[in-house]
Formats: structure tokens, sequence, C-alpha cells
């Protein structure tokens, strides 16, 4: 009897449950590479080349740890492009009796895979994804009967259970929380660090080169690829962070720079998202770290809530909602998106900066991603569920349940204020305040309205106006909607005709 085990290209962990479930001797495990993972967003092509260079490196991994893996590389003969159609391949090759595979991380695949065992005629096991800190059942438990699911309160529970920065049973400094200190606009300098290169290894350029000719005129540029494939280079990355940019990644955390896309940020998620890292492991460095005395407890605080609190918050999330959870629209916002998210050319220097990194790189830290493309996308009514594409195929470490309600919940409020307390909308002022990007650009910061003015500007009170019914009942934004209030009907009118004329001028 032989078991086939399935691993997605975000699985790429040694302590993987379904691996822990199988006997090395009596098991073949089967990674696919296949062309409906490839295309069902238009992914940035440095964002495939990641997972399938990650996959690669992995399989030979599992090889070397006395795993036989049957490996379907993109350009295989015979190669169905899908994962069912890889599975049922693969199980007549083996004559598998059996599959098991850790549960996926996306509605979308978690629904095919129900679909399998009906399909193969074989008995197909999910289990349940452990490398979280919370499971399925503990969010729910943590979640039931609350009136408003709130991070903060969430977080505290995983610093309780986890014992990071905590001391006896107090939160270490006194307080749970020093976001407040995490604010400073960026300093700037000419010394700041960027993340640890990875050169691509003969095996990460055959998949370059594979994927320039597979996707000849994809999204985003496939020049300087520099991200870690294997754990190994995973672990130095994190080992680099720690030393070199850990120590002020909490000052300027919600700065943007058009010179320094990356300031202190560590460019981890991605390998904590594909597996390559786990949560606990790269937490606990960092609480060293701090104890040690190289890092301020702002920063370590700052970082751990990321990835215990917030990470796991929103997983929580989006399993708890369900696979309708990405088409919510609660603001009703129909627009479709502008086609500089695409081309990066736009005369906003904002986001033509943010877009353009992200074209470059596949990465822009999650201020750029709130407070810049995001922002812009919610005063302008685009429509969240093509917003929500665009993001799930533009990063590197974007996959849908870490993806999803960071868009369609904390950036675009689309859920109604489930996850978040209020929109995240905001004038150019936020904008100038926490960067360079206002320098030199073809609109001014400063001017309220009027065709030099800043879209952001035109556009903010606007979008208050169109929401003010809802907007009046939140604790968040009555201020907001009283401050139009006072304005006067007559002067709103000339907000909305103003918002209307930047809409058109901006081809929207």
């Amino acid at each position: 009897m032989t078991d086939l085990v399935l691993i997605l290209g975000d699985q790429l962990s040694d302590s993987l449950s379904s691996l822990r479930r199988c006997d090395p001797s009596q098991t073949v495990v089967l990674m696919a590479e296949v062309m409906g993972e490839a295309t069902y967003v238009r992914h940035h092509r440095k964002k495939i080349v990641l997972v399938l260079a990650a996959m690669r490196h992995f399989a030979a991994r599992l090889r070397a740890a006395g795993w036989r893996v049957d490996y379907v590389a993109l350009d295989d003969e015979g190669n169905t492009g899908t994962l069912g159609g890889e599975l049922e391949r693969a199980v007549r090759r083996h004559g598998a009796s059996a599959v098991f595979l850790t549960e996926p991380g996306e509605w979308r695949l978690k629904l095919e895979a129900d679909g399998w065992a009906a399909a193969l005629g074989v008995p197909v096991t999910v289990i349940e994804d452990d490398r979280f800190i919370a499971s399925h059942a503990d969010f729910e438990t943590w979640a039931e009967g609350r009136k408003a699911l709130r991070m903060e309160f969430f977080y505290r529970e995983m610093r309780r259970r986890t014992g990071l920065l905590i001391d006896g049973e107090a939160p270490a400094g006194g307080r749970w929380n020093f976001d407040a200190e995490n604010r400073a606009p960026p300093a700037g300098g000419l010394f700041l660090p960027e993340p640890l290169r990875h050169d691509p290894d003969a095996g990460t350029q055959a998949v370059l080169e594979m994927v320039a000719r597979r996707f000849p005129d994809g999204f985003g540029s496939l020049d300087d690829f520099r991200f870690a494939v294997t754990r190994e280079q995973a672990q130095a990355s994190l080992a680099y962070f720690l030393e070199v940019a850990l120590p002020h990644f909490g000052d300027d955390q919600d700065g943007m720079l058009q010179a320094s896309p990356y300031l202190h940020h560590a460019v981890l998620s991605p390998y904590l998202n594909i597996g390559l890292l786990e949560p606990l492991e790269v937490c606990k460095a960092v609480e060293t770290a701090w104890r040690g005395g190289g890092v301020p407890l702002n920063a370590a605080e700052g970082f751990i809530r990321q990835v215990i609190g917030w990470r796991e918050y929103v997983r929580g999330v989006y399993w708890r909602e369900g696979p309708a959870y990405v088409f919510r629209n609660a603001l009703e916002a129909r627009r479709p998106l502008p086609d500089f998210y695409w081309t990066g050319q736009t005369d906003m220097a904002c986001l033509k900066a943010a877009i353009g990194q992200t074209l470059d790189l596949a990465y822009a830290h999650h201020i750029q991603r709130l407070m810049v493309t995001g922002n812009f996308a919610l005063l302008a009514g685009v429509d969240p569920h093509v917003l929500h594409e665009w993001y799930l195929g533009a990063y590197a470490d974007a996959f849908e349940w870490v993806e999803a309600p960071n868009t369609i919940g904390m950036s675009q409020y689309a859920d109604g204020g489930l996850l978040g307390s209020k929109p995240y909308a905001a004038s150019g002022s936020y904008i100038n305040r926490m960067s360079d990007y206002c320098n030199g650009c073809a609109y001014d910061v400063k001017a309220r309205s009027g065709a030099g003015a800043c879209p952001f500007n035109r556009l903010y009170w606007d979008f208050i106006d169109r929401h003010a019914t809802r907007f009046a009942s939140n604790p968040r934004m009555a201020q907001s909607v009283r401050t139009l209030e006072r304005m006067g009907e007559d002067r709103r009118r000339e907000l909305r005709a103003d918002a209307a004329a930047c809409l058109g001028e901006l081809g929207l």
C-alpha cells in the first residue's frame, strides 16, 4: 500500500502535519507546479519564481531526508495544469491507496480539495495546519460572543499563551503595546540597510529562465531576484535582520522614502508564509535579541505584535468568515481598478513610487499598502474585490488567508467594520508627514481643490460625504462627519463636483 502526500507551494516546512502523519518507507510525496496556481490571479513574476524555486529546493531537501518525491515541473510533458489533474495522474502512477495533505491556506483550494476523494476514488485526508499558534478552534473560542473582533485583545491572549515579552504575569515594560512609539516620520540617511540578498543558484536561475519564457508579458520585473529560496537562506535573512535592522525597526516602521524601499523592515513575511520560517522561531529570536540588550522594547514588541498578533488574527478572521468574505462590499464601491496600478504610470508621486517599487520588487511594506495604494482605492471607490485580486498577485508574501482580511477588512472597510474600527482614509497631509513622496510631486499637497491639488485632498471629503450617514455613528469617524456638516450644503456640492472632476482628470 502506498500513501500519497500532496505538498503545496506555501507548505515548505519540515514540521508539516501531513509529513508527520506518514511513514517515509510507504509514502510518495507529490509536488506539482501547475499553471492553474500561477494564473488564478495575475501574479507578479518574482512571486512565481520565489514559490517554484523554493518548491524545487524543498523537494531536494525531502529527498536528502529519505522521502520519495514525485516532482512535476511546469514544463513537464503531460502536465495537466491543475492540482486535481496532477493528483489523479500520481494516484495512477503509484497505485496510491490514500491521499494526505495539510489543509490548504485558502478557501479556494480547500473547497476544491473537498471534491478530490470522489474524483480520485481513494480516501483523501486533510490534516489541520498546526504551524500556527492559534488553531481554528482556538480562534472560534476566543471570538465566540464578542461584539467586535479586535486584534489587541486577541494579541494579549497570544502573548500569554506563548510567554513572549512576559515578565512574571505582566507584559514587559508594563504595557502590552508600544505602537505609539513607532510612528515617527523616517529620518532617512545614507546608510539604511537592505535585507540580506541571496543570489540565484543554478536551480533558481533555471526557474527564472522558465518564467521569463512562459510569462513574457507578465506582471512585474524579473531583474535582480534576491529572495531566499531555502530554509538555510531564510534563517540567514533572519539572523541578518536581528543584527542589522531590528534595533531601529520600531522607529520608522510607518515611514516611506523613495530611495529606501525597505527602511528597517525585515522582509521575512514571504519566508514565513511559504513555510521556510516558523512564527515562534522568529519571535523567540527577536525576544532573545531584546533581552540581550541590543534591541529596544518598542522594536521587539512592534515586530512580535505583527507576527503572533496580526498575522494569527487575520488568519482566524479569514477562516471564520468563510469563502464569501472576499466579495464583501459594505461601502458599495464599484469603480474599476485604475490602469496605473499595473503600470505605475501616474503623476501622483506617492502612487508612482509605491507601485513602481512593487513592480520592481514584488514588495511594499504595510504602510505603503494601507495608506497609499489602499487609501487611494478607498477614497476613489474602487471595487474591493478587484483590489483584493491585485494585492494577492502583486506581492511575494500575499496568500489569501493573510491578504484578504488586510484588504477587504482593514484597507477597504468592505466588511463594514468587522475587522477594523474605522476606515483608513486620509488626505495628502498624512502621506506628506510620513514620507518624502510629496517633494517635487506634480500635485500640491497643500492645495485642497482644483486641478493642481493633491488628489487625496480632493477625494477625502467626498468620501466622507458619500458615507456620512454610516460614519456618523462611528466614534472614530464622527468628528469628520461633524466637520463636514459645518461646511454647509453649498460647500458639500462643491466638494462633490471637485471630486468628480478629479476622477475624470485621472481617467477614472
